[in-house]
């Protein structure tokens, strides 16, 4: 079996959604760390695992993703250990994908921005914007 590589930095919520799967799926991976305050997630070699320049990348054997819930999505259907997260029944899998949408449509919008202003402005000195928070929290 090829060897999981994944691209990222810990400070990623994308990031974190692709180490939540593999934990889930109980799978070994090797964890690259992107230096974003650096920009190595701009150099050309980065570049080429995802011509965005974003973090998380994942490499197994020849196969590169990029996108997290592409590469958790490719985890899920590819491995059969831990946590079952595919059904093969339809109308569960139908319920699932309407959960997932609601997740990257809804939510992580929401629960991004609440994150940045929450945690990492403070964490980086930078002062909170109350008006964001608010209408974020509705």
């Amino acid at each position: 079996m090829a060897v999981l590589k994944v691209y990222g930095s810990a400070l990623s919520t994308s990031s974190m959604r692709v180490f939540a799967c593999l934990y889930e799926k109980e799978l070994d991976f090797e964890f690259v760390h992107v230096n974003m305050r650096a920009k190595e997630h701009k150099t050309d070699s980065y570049i080429s695992l995802n011509p965005f320049g974003k973090v998380p990348a994942l490499e197994s054997g020849d196969l590169k993703l990029f996108e997290s819930r592409a590469i958790t999505n490719y985890l899920a259907h590819e491995y059969d250990s831990g946590t079952q997260l595919i059904y093969q029944d339809s109308k569960k899998m139908a319920i699932l994908a309407v959960w997932m949408e609601v997740g990257a449509h809804q939510f992580d919008p929401v629960a991004s921005e609440l994150t940045w202003e929450l945690v990492y402005k403070p964490m980086f000195g930078t002062a909170t914007d109350g008006a964001v928070v608010e209408e974020n929290e509705a």
